[in-house]
């Protein structure tokens, strides 16, 4: 070893040794007489100390010119800081360097390598390798190892084994878009990138491994985000001769395994919501239920309080539906006109906003007090068990539309009124969700999971009578109001996986042709089995208490899905593609 210590090691207990250490110089602070040295590796930081008449003259003319991120390698003996430095771990002591050697100068970095860097996100994506130096940076993958470290020893425990799947396997047509790889001994075919190991995990099943998990990398080919990359990575699991009850118990255990051991925070037992219970009083499948602010439904299947009042908005309405804001009975009509006017955006679509101020004195105000008399806006103001001094927040229109408006309006009244700590985690299992949904462009039938998930037994039957009414046999968990998992009971039994391809539009030769390979598997004695699969980078961002799963990944795409760093993806020789078979046609140009 070239170092005998690291630079987040040595204390008080060290004094009066002699230490070599090793990294990369931070910051340089010169007095004249004495010069001092920051010192960084992975570990930490170590102040070292040149003195004129104690350091050999020539280790201080050499400390003299060394600049930011100089690889150095010095020896000296560890004293006592005079004025010690509580912030890092190292700020007790200091090294009296007497040897000092460059084994590597460096340019100036292009943005500071320091907690608050200058540098934006263009720099730092460009430059990975100087970001991932920075302590915040490097404390995200910190946290990573951490998180993947406890999840295996979690899932060992539990005689779970790990198993690696294929990475070049074949393109389906359901889900989204693959990534597509150019097979050259198989000209004219292709080789797709796996969204998920869903097919081998099953196969592994009926192969009879009982336990199974891997931390894989997964690839879908879809517009990007703060919380989507190309490539991401998922905690992919399944198991045999097993309910949906066996998977929310263990599963639900790793989850919370994951928070003691991790962030060293008790998780509350998980509480169960169904998909449709969610959509109503939430307007969301992922609802935020570290704060209450449930929907109430003024015009809806079980109460109509507002027609016949000659307020067309309301009376052509499918839905009129709210929540109750507390103590924002206070808001100013500016107040009100900008969160109108928020609502209007875009990215909301809601034409507008009715409210209502059930003041402290008891007495009730509201926009559409022409319509409605205080009898009746109290009949509202009894429906939402509001309080004086409460605001509610209305939005009406076609069910679907307006309870995805009001979810919108419900998270961010949440956040101004502080209610969504970062701090605080609340987990959720979210069950029962439709089986299919309907594709109005398409005209046909599509999985909402995936089409191996099963529907729950109890509507088997609906199948040939009502699929809009066919409950999956499926699950997410929600924290915080991100989906940070999701699963199913798998179909097990080859004559309703076939129906379910039916269903989907598939005839039978396409089934046969894409999925017969695992068709043909369940003939020969598939167990009953169920999974599930957790966003491994999406975790990692909410213990890390941050939005963006790039932060917690080593070298990340951008919104773009290129990689700046090494230019990718890029052209290649048309040498490669004649191999490959592929003809690239240029772009006509306008």
């Amino acid at each position: 070893m070239l170092r005998t210590h690291t630079c987040g090691e040595l204390s008080l207990e060290h004094v009066n040794q002699d230490v070599v250490l090793c990294g990369w110089v931070q910051r340089i602070r010169d007095k004249g007489g004495m010069v001092w040295l920051d010192l960084r590796d992975r570990y930490g930081l170590t102040q070292l100390l040149f003195e004129e008449g104690k350091t050999p003259p020539e280790v201080l003319e050499t400390a003299r010119s060394l600049g930011r991120e100089f690889v150095i390698s010095t020896k000296g003996e560890v004293i006592e800081r005079l004025s010690k430095n509580d912030k890092i771990a190292t700020g007790s002591i200091e090294i009296r360097v007497s040897e000092l050697s460059i084994l590597n100068p460096a340019k100036l970095p292009p943005f500071l390598i320091e907690d608050e860097t200058d540098g934006g996100d263009d720099i730092r994506m460009k430059y990975r390798y100087l970001d991932l130096r920075r302590n915040t940076v490097r404390k995200n993958l910190e946290l990573r190892h951490q998180v993947a470290r406890h999840t295996r020893a979690y899932l060992d425990d539990l005689n779970f084994i790990e198993v690696e799947t294929p990475v070049l396997i074949k393109s389906t047509p359901e889900g989204a878009r693959d990534f597509v790889v150019p097979s050259r001994m198989n000209p004219g075919e292709f080789y797709a990138l796996p969204q998920s190991p869903q097919t081998f995990k099953q196969l592994l099943m009926v192969a009879g491994f009982d336990r199974y998990y891997q931390i894989v990398k997964c690839f879908r080919d879809e517009d990007l985000r703060a919380d989507r990359q190309p490539e991401f990575t998922q905690i992919d699991c399944e198991m045999s001769f097993v309910t949906q009850e066996d998977i929310l118990n263990t599963f639900e255990g790793l989850i919370r395994n994951l928070f003691s051991k991790v962030k060293g925070l008790d998780l509350p037992e998980v509480p169960r919501m169904t998909y449709a219970d969610a959509m109503r009083l939430y307007g969301s499948d992922k609802p935020d239920i570290r704060f209450d602010m449930k929907f109430v439904e003024l015009k809806g299947k079980d109460q109509d309080l507002t027609s016949g009042k000659g307020f067309g908005v309301f009376d052509d309405a499918e839905l009129v539906v709210g929540v109750c804001a507390p103590g924002c009975a206070v808001y100013t009509r500016k107040q009100m006109d900008e969160l109108t006017d928020w609502v209007k955006r875009p990215q909301i679509g809601a034409k507008g906003l009715i409210y209502v101020r059930y003041n402290e004195d008891g007495s009730v105000k509201s926009s559409v007090d022409k319509f409605y008399s205080e009898e009746d806006l109290k009949k509202w103001v009894a429906a939402f068990d509001a309080k004086p001094g409460d605001l509610i927040l209305i939005i009406s229109g076609q069910a679907d539309k307006a309870r995805k408006q009001l979810n919108e309006v419900r998270l961010e009244m949440g956040s101004r009124l502080g209610f969504r700590n970062p701090n605080e985690f609340r987990a959720l299992w979210v069950l029962d969700f439709p089986l299919l949904e309907y594709g109005e462009e398409e005209n046909r039938w599509f999985a909402m999971h995936h089409p191996f998930t099963s529907p729950k037994p109890e509507d088997i039957a609906l199948l040939a009578t009502d699929l809009g009414q066919v409950r999956a046999n499926a699950y997410d968990m929600v924290i915080n109001g991100v989906e940070v998992g999701g699963g199913s009971v798998r179909i097990f039994e080859r004559d309703l996986q076939q129906q379910m391809f039916e269903i989907l539009g598939f005839s039978q030769e396409e089934a046969q042709e894409q999925f017969g390979f695992l068709m043909n598997a369940f003939e020969f004695g598939a167990p009953p089995h169920a999974g599930i699969a957790f966003g491994f980078d999406r975790l990692c961002s909410i213990f890390g208490g941050i939005d963006s799963i790039r932060d917690f990944i080593a070298f990340p795409k951008n919104n773009s899905g290129r990689d700046v760093m090494i230019d990718s993806p890029s052209t290649i020789e048309e040498k490669q593609l004649k191999e490959l078979s592929i003809n690239v046609v240029p772009l006509k140009t306008t």
